[in-house]
């Protein structure tokens, strides 16, 4: 299993954490099913925080002016909102939400040049709260795709979540599906698209990020260069 980078210094510390506490508990708990009791659990947790960063490989098959979900997860949003950070107009968002089970890895929905990129600090309501887009910390990025145009992506720290990583730098060249950031612990991405693109998901559909196909943006909408 290929581990995300955030991983490794969590996952060490955790063994070595772990390692210790079960030293201590073996060799001063004299009860037997107690301390083999600590083992067994002291294993799935660190099981589980492996688990938690894993970064699956996964195949981008997507047309020009497909969109593909920048995580795994649950979509909980699809409307018509006005966008007032970057466009300030009216966008269709799409929001998926992570559970702590998902993997957290957040991928680029397009191909394209990075135009914006801007952290910041926020509150740490349920991701599924309206006002989470607003209020929580978060990390917006805006990509200029040839064929599309700017398409927005939001990671949102939910409330377990205490710390986001955004790779992505203004001026950047990046392609769909390559790693974009990670969202450490519960959360949800919003994705801001063209008034006219055509959803290919419905309101509780699963994703996969890196290959689940969330919209179509019409050629008409941006043709593409010549």
């Amino acid at each position: 299993m290929q581990l995300h980078k955030e991983g490794y210094r969590i996952i060490a510390w955790s063994f070595l954490v772990i390692l210790i506490a079960n030293y201590i508990i073996h060799t001063r708990v004299q009860i037997v099913w107690l301390s083999g009791f600590f083992s067994v659990i002291s294993l799935i947790i660190f099981m589980l925080i492996v688990y938690f960063f894993r970064f699956p490989s996964r195949s981008v098959k997507a047309q020009p002016n497909e969109v593909i979900a920048p995580v795994d997860g649950k979509v909980v949003v699809i409307e018509q909102v006005l966008e007032p950070e970057f466009f300030r107009d009216k966008r269709l968002q799409i929001s998926i939400f992570m559970s702590p089970l998902n993997v957290h890895a957040t991928r680029y929905p397009v191909s394209g040049k990075v135009i914006y990129s801007k952290y910041y600090k926020g509150k740490h309501l349920v991701a599924w709260h309206p006002k989470s887009s607003e209020l929580n910390e978060r990390t917006t990025i805006v990509v200029d795709n040839p064929v599309i145009g700017p398409v927005m992506f939001r990671q949102i720290a939910g409330a377990i979540a205490r710390r986001i990583e955004n790779y992505s730098k203004v001026g950047e060249e990046v392609q769909q599906g390559a790693d974009a950031g990670f969202i450490k612990f519960g959360s949800r991405v919003d994705i801001f698209l063209p008034l006219h693109t055509n959803p290919e998901v419905i309101i509780g559909d699963k994703t996969r990020g890196g290959e689940t196909i969330i919209a179509e943006v019409p050629f008409d909408i941006k043709m593409i260069p010549s």
